[in-house]
């Protein structure tokens, strides 16, 4: 009977008018808010959304890179069998803590695919490769006066990459050891800044987190070498 009722509703509601419908929904959206932040900050998602929509391009990158990380721990971390996932330290260059009870770790950075004008942006032309930005978003200086912006070796294990900007799949990923990413020139304890990114798994980058973890345990990396 429930069921029935559900499709007689279900029915009901397509013969209304456009108009009618939002009328409906916004009936719904008040008794059902979709998140928790709606009541926190006091409006609607509708209007996060166009405060969004209205952002500057800079700003708007950093939601999308917000995003990935969201589907990284809904869609990678929480499949994830035998792994445990730690509290990760404020400013820390890593955004998960993964580890397997044999002592096995992995610090997790996770960057979004770069676009360039509303596509995304290719490796100096190249078919195979395209680029992910890997720097703090802030800047700052350090103790002895170094940048704080760029990241170093030695800060996380592992860079996953969303590559929705060519797949259209916010659950596509890619990874790569850290040590097997390029050292910025002039500076080798620090990473270049623009990375290539491999849309189809290779010698250095692979599909799924286990394969890249499997990697860096048998050792012996060094960074990419292309051609």
């Amino acid at each position: 009977m429930a069921d029935f009722s559900i499709d007689q509703t279900k029915r009901t509601l397509d013969a209304l008018s456009p108009a009618e419908q939002k009328q409906i929904l916004a009936w719904l959206r008040s008794l059902h808010p979709i998140h928790s932040l709606e009541a926190r900050w006091g409006v609607p998602a509708e209007v996060v959304l166009e405060a969004i929509s209205r952002a500057a391009d800079l700003s708007q990158r950093g939601v999308l890179g917000l995003i990935a990380e969201a589907v990284f721990q809904k869609h990678i971390v929480e499949q994830l069998e035998g792994w445990s996932s730690a509290k990760v330290p404020p400013d820390a260059a890593y955004d998960f803590s993964l580890r397997r009870p044999d002592g096995t770790s992995a610090r997790i950075q996770v960057k979004l695919q770069r676009r360039e004008k509303g596509v995304p942006k290719r490796w100096r032309g190249s078919d195979e490769y395209f680029v992910v930005e890997t720097q703090r978003t802030r800047s700052g200086r350090g103790a002895e006066g170094q940048s704080t912006r760029p990241y170093r070796f030695g800060e996380f294990d592992i860079l996953a990459v969303c590559m929705q900007p060519s797949t259209d799949d916010w659950t596509c990923f890619r990874f790569i050891p850290q040590a097997s990413l390029l050292p910025r020139k002039g500076e080798p304890s620090c990473l270049e800044v623009l990375q290539p990114v491999a849309l189809g798994p290779n010698e250095y980058w692979f599909k799924t987190l286990e394969e890249c973890v499997d990697r860096i345990r048998v050792g012996s990396l060094s960074p990419m070498k292309l051609s």
